[in-house]
């Protein structure tokens, strides 16, 4: 339910261990949160890798700038070829151009990620 307020605006996207797939198959489910917020400068998402999986793709952009947020699990980030374990509540900040992925440690792995230009 999104709730709307004169300077802002609430949605409540759930528990992410909750999340189920939509248009997108398991074993990566993502949830943007974009429209539902009505964001202008930036898109969010939220995500659960299950148990050992990676991201959908390897990725990079033009010209956003991604946070990621590990909320709980751990696993592998590679940005540019390169590998590093992340766990709860680390903060990866990856360029535009870092070409970057992630896979689930054995517990599984829930991410929010905000995008910006």
């Amino acid at each position: 339910m999104t709730t709307q307020g004169t300077n802002y605006t609430m949605d409540h996207a759930g528990p992410v261990s909750q999340l189920q797939p939509g248009d997108l198959a398991e074993p990566d489910v993502k949830q943007f949160l974009g429209k539902n917020l009505g964001l202008t400068g930036c898109e969010a998402s939220v995500t659960r890798l299950a148990p050992g999986m990676p991201s959908k793709f390897v990725h990079a952009h033009t010209r956003n700038e991604e946070l990621y947020f590990v909320l709980r699990g751990n696993g592998l980030f590679y940005v540019d070829g390169e590998e590093f374990p992340v766990q709860e509540g680390h903060v990866i900040r990856v360029a535009p151009k870092g070409v970057r992925a992630m896979v689930a440690g054995d517990h599984g792995m829930n991410v929010i990620c905000i995008q910006a230009e």
